[in-house]
């Protein structure tokens, strides 16, 4: 394959072609343009440069998708008679060019050029830096800085990118838009994002710059905004509790957070739980800056530490380990624990289980250390009689004087490997007995009432009677 050569024709004004994309077009054995229709074109025509065109290939393909293939299909088959120069808007934004480089790689060189986005930001001249994107593959991550997006090519793609948009940048949202035009010098309108795909033209002169909106008046937030709502708390004139707050102090919010957002997922009530992990993350967001301040740790440090672990420990994701089940992915998982906290005797690895867990959790996962070891009961009804003989001792210590709360702890540990063998959470368990008891309660409350009767005149016996009644409505 002969060499091919990619230039950028600019942004269409003719003053705004490079010299050295000019001369390389001058002279060139093949000239193919993605589209002659483009502000630079009648200069090549003043200068007798011959050239080619894919607007035929354009217009037959159905999508963009299908006419990118097409193009580079093109431009390589010509490359084999002679080398050639391939013209485009702007080579960094173009699709073709991609997939030509990661194609060809060697036999093309990209000359520099002037950006499509140039006459925008020299008319806007952000305060912030900016970052550039194309309409047709639209890029964005958050809305933290100016986004200058070109080639808004028609009103359909200016309704899905400001559908994109209107996730991250909000509503409300100023857009600077440049209307259809290939002068250097380019004037525009100001006006909300959400007015973006209702302006009267659109062509691939056509774009925009969408700007942040200041962090108390959006109407979307990224984890970057919740960051700089906790170093406002943290500040001088902040707030005094959030201010007095340390990495001891908040420990106890985030097990009381996480245990909220824990009994709204297993509850399946999917708003309280997006309420309550919003609250988790906050408890995130508060321990990043309370460790900036003291050096500690920063939240880039926590990222850090979970991608590093996630990629070391999935190495039949992300090397070539190979496992075929999920028991193998945790048997893989707690090796390369194993290996990573040099732990070998699992009584070891019981004292690296943390003290700070609930103490029913604390006790599932000390029993699944020792079941790993074969000591273990087989079946749940074997371990529901080790909870009826801890029943009984307990019972005898009550009667007897004894050590009744040692006996208690053993009777809820069996109880837990009950609840294991059973492959359910403790917890959940717990938690679900709990909300039962909970509604029997009201029930019973509401019956008496209604029965015109009062709670405080009943005995235990009566008030048995309506536990009885509620186990049967509830």
């Amino acid at each position: 394959m002969h060499p091919i050569t990619i230039v950028s024709l600019g942004p269409g004004a003719p003053d705004l072609l490079s010299i050295n994309a000019l001369n390389a077009l001058k002279t060139a054995k093949q000239v193919v343009l993605r589209t002659a229709d483009h502000g630079a074109v009648a200069l090549l025509k003043d200068e007798g440069i011959a050239f080619t065109s894919l607007d035929d290939l354009r217009d037959a393909s159905e999508d963009f998708e299908q006419f990118n293939q097409g193009a580079v299909s093109a431009i390589l088959d010509l490359a084999l008679k002679d080398s050639l120069v391939y013209a485009v808007a702007d080579a960094t934004m173009d699709e073709t060019v991609r997939r030509l480089k990661e194609t060809a790689g060697p036999d093309i060189t990209i000359l520099p050029g002037i950006p499509l986005s140039a006459p925008f930001l020299a008319s806007a001249l952000p305060e912030q830096p900016v970052i550039i994107t194309s309409a047709i593959n639209l890029q964005i991550s958050n809305a933290q800085q100016p986004l200058c997006v070109v080639e808004l090519a028609n009103a359909a793609l200016a309704g899905d990118v400001k559908l994109k948009l209107l996730e991250k940048y909000g509503e409300n949202a100023p857009v600077l838009f440049f209307p259809p035009s290939e002068a250097a010098i380019r004037p525009s309108i100001q006006f909300p994002l959400t007015e973006l795909d209702r302006q009267a033209d659109y062509d691939h002169s056509c774009g925009f710059i969408v700007y942040p909106v200041p962090l108390i008046k959006r109407t979307q937030f990224d984890p970057e905004d919740l960051l700089a709502i906790m170093r406002i708390l943290r500040s001088k004139n902040g707030c005094p509790w959030d201010r007095e707050q340390t990495h001891v102090s908040l420990a106890k919010y985030l097990l009381e957070e996480a245990n909220e957002a824990a009994c709204a997922l297993v509850e399946e009530k999917w708003d309280e739980a997006a309420e309550e992990l919003g609250d988790v993350f906050l408890q995130l967001a508060f321990h990043a800056v309370v460790g900036e301040e003291h050096s500690t740790f920063t939240w880039e440090e926590m990222l850090f530490e979970i991608c590093t672990k996630l990629i070391r420990r999935h190495p039949h994701v992300f090397a070539d380990k190979v496992v075929s089940t999920s028991s193998d992915v945790l048997t893989q998982w707690d090796q390369i624990k194993q290996q990573e906290r040099k732990e070998t005797e699992t009584g070891h690895r019981m004292l690296g289980v943390p003290k700070g867990l609930s103490p029913l959790l604390r006790a599932e996962k000390v029993q699944k250390l020792a079941s790993k070891d074969g000591f273990d009961w087989d079946t749940p009804v074997e371990a529901l009689e080790k909870v009826h003989e801890e029943a009984e001792e307990l019972k005898q210590a009550l009667l007897s004087g004894g050590d009744a709360v040692d006996e208690l702890g053993d009777l809820l540990f069996s109880c837990v490997n009950t609840a294991r063998l059973m492959n359910v959470s403790v917890d959940r368990a717990i938690h679900l007995a709990t909300e039962k008891f909970i509604k029997r309660y009201i029930w019973m409350g509401k019956t008496i009432k209604n029965d015109e009767k009062d709670w405080n005149l009943l005995t235990i016996k009566e008030i048995g009677v309506y536990w009885e009644r509620s186990k049967a409505e509830l």
